[in-house]
């Protein structure tokens, strides 16, 4: 996770804050420590699911949505008093081709759970979208993050009210987020609910410039720390760290070998980390028990978890989540 948006090219006037270099260096680091659990998951030392669930799974929304803060803040500082095209373009684009390197090689290294709409993707489309804020005035763009923010409350709190519909489940319109069954991915962070971040932090910055707060902020001084320095160069973190990371519990994993896990914990911990997208964690653990109860009564586990047999093509399967999910609600 990367907020790639940074005031390193903001006008003269604008004084480099450095407190938001660290801030984002401190978030770059809690996303390496998330991402090394997900490498120690994906090696075997941890249940399937364990990264995707319970206290890890606030800690990663808290990142990403630190990122997208970040990001929005930056874009004012960059673009004030007026846009400068040519370096906006030159970061979106960057952003871009970084997006879409990940897209592949995820898509080819993995398969299923690649990487369509990540935190990248995110951040190059709240850019553009950003842009119809800029000019706005800070307390309407505080509003409709506010507004944003209502109708993520609504979508998981008050039943039985839901913003998704399966008129978004089509591929197309996966990055919206309000998709019914969007597509499992290692990291989905669509529009829905994510702008909200974003828009918080483009607003507090524009609030903080009306008010001259920056001057203050800029007396922290530029940011000489290794973990500032980590934070001006956020994109280059987020590209090497992972690929570091992920080498590094593949060299431990041969010589260390991990223990064997039990399939059917990390069964229940994948599906109600998926199923969470759209639906509360009580009904989703009713739900992912109830499956795993009745694959393992009529043998079909086993073939389904060594992917012998597909959850989408097996009418067995499709019998059973249907069973389960009336049961469920």
């Amino acid at each position: 996770m990367v907020a790639i948006v940074e005031s390193a090219d903001a006008p003269a006037k604008t004084p480099r804050i450095g407190i938001l270099d660290t801030a984002r260096g401190i978030a770059l680091l809690a996303m390496a420590s998330y991402h090394f659990t997900w490498d120690f998951e994906y090696f075997g030392y941890l249940d399937g699911g364990t990264a995707e669930t319970g206290w890890l799974k606030l800690y990663a929304r808290a990142i990403a949505s630190t990122f997208l803060f970040l990001a929005g803040f930056s874009l004012v500082l960059a673009n004030t008093p007026e846009i400068r095209w040519r370096s906006y373009w030159r970061r979106l684009g960057m952003i871009v081709v970084a997006a879409v390197a990940i897209s592949l090689v995820t898509y080819f290294l993995i398969g299923a759970g690649w990487i369509y709409f990540g935190i990248l993707h995110s951040i190059a489309a709240a850019s553009i979208i950003g842009l119809l804020f800029l000019r706005l005035p800070a307390f309407a763009t505080l509003l409709i993050a506010a507004l944003l923010a209502a109708g993520i409350v609504v979508d998981n709190v008050i039943a039985p009210f839901s913003l998704h519909s399966a008129a978004f489940d089509t591929p197309w319109l996966w990055w919206v987020g309000l998709s019914e069954t969007p597509q499992q991915s290692n990291d989905y962070v669509p529009l829905f609910p994510w702008l909200t971040p974003f828009l918080f932090g483009l607003g507090m910055a524009q609030l903080a410039m009306s008010f001259g707060w920056l001057k203050w902020l800029a007396k922290f001084g530029p940011g000489s720390n290794l973990i500032a320095r980590a934070g001006r160069h956020s994109l280059a973190f987020y590209l090497i760290h992972q690929p570091l990371l992920f080498g590094l519990v593949f060299l431990i994993s041969s010589v260390v070998p991990a223990p064997q896990q039990d399939p059917a914990v990390g069964y229940v911990r994948q599906c109600v980390a998926s199923c969470t997208r759209s639906g509360s964690e009580a009904m989703c653990r009713s739900f992912c028990q109830c499956t795993l109860d009745k694959l393992q009564a009529q043998n079909l586990f086993t073939p389904l978890n060594s992917g012998a047999i597909k959850a989408d093509s097996d009418e067995r399967v499709n019998r059973i989540a249907i069973q389960c999910t009336d049961e469920a609600q």
